[in-house]
């Protein structure tokens, strides 16, 4: 179960089906999800629509924004090889990175008073690249699957349970990070289940 070989293969032929797991990848790319789902539950948790702006906007620049700055500083500077950092020996510092602006961004928004749902979400992220890194370390666990996972958890807990029709959206992802072969079958799995598992009993108690 060790993650330390590299799952692309020298060429890949192009196709249709590669042409839309690329698509998928880069639509629900954890920095996409996350943003979304903070501005959707700000907006959703604040008493007027223009104070959910504010804290959505504040909470994604610390828990997305920075981290995602980071990560496209290090491509150009040649220190990471893509956006989605697909390495894993080279995901030990942006995650640390988002570590520490997420925890950056609680503090603050605790300090200012966020709405409960907000914060809720934000110990969600903090506790995921936790355990994010911890796994990372000898196992390249699909974080895209653990946020769309996540994301589906938490949207379900705020607006109801009718959204579980949006599953078989969980295995699209999946299919997208296998297809690309940037992870295995049991490296997607445990990235949703885990995430899913984070959201339902962080954001699930605290919110």
């Amino acid at each position: 179960m060790g993650g330390g070989a590299e799952l692309r293969p020298v060429t890949t032929r192009a196709g249709p089906g590669l042409r839309v797991a690329r698509l998928v990848t880069e639509v629900t790319a954890p920095a996409v999800l996350v943003s979304l789902l903070i501005i959707t539950v700000s907006w959703h948790s604040a008493r007027r629509p223009g104070q959910g702006l504010v804290w959505g906007l504040l909470a994604t620049l610390f828990v997305t924004g920075i981290p995602f700055a980071y990560i496209v500083g290090g491509v150009r500077r040649g220190r990471l090889t893509d956006h989605h950092v697909g390495r894993r020996d080279q995901r030990r510092a942006p995650l640390l990175v988002g570590l520490g602006s997420v925890a950056a961004g609680l503090a603050l928004l605790a300090v200012l008073g966020a709405p409960r749902p907000v914060l809720a979400l934000a110990v969600a992220g903090l506790v995921g690249l936790v355990v994010a890194v911890s796994v990372s370390h000898w196992w390249k666990i699909s974080i895209h699957s653990a946020v769309a996972g996540g994301t589906l958890v938490i949207l379900m807990l705020t607006f109801g349970a009718l959204l579980v029709v949006a599953v078989p959206l969980l295995a699209l992802v999946g299919w997208s990070r296998v297809r690309l072969r940037d992870h295995t079958v049991p490296q997607v799995l445990a990235g949703g289940v885990l995430g899913a598992l984070i959201a339902a009993v962080v954001f699930g108690l605290l919110r």
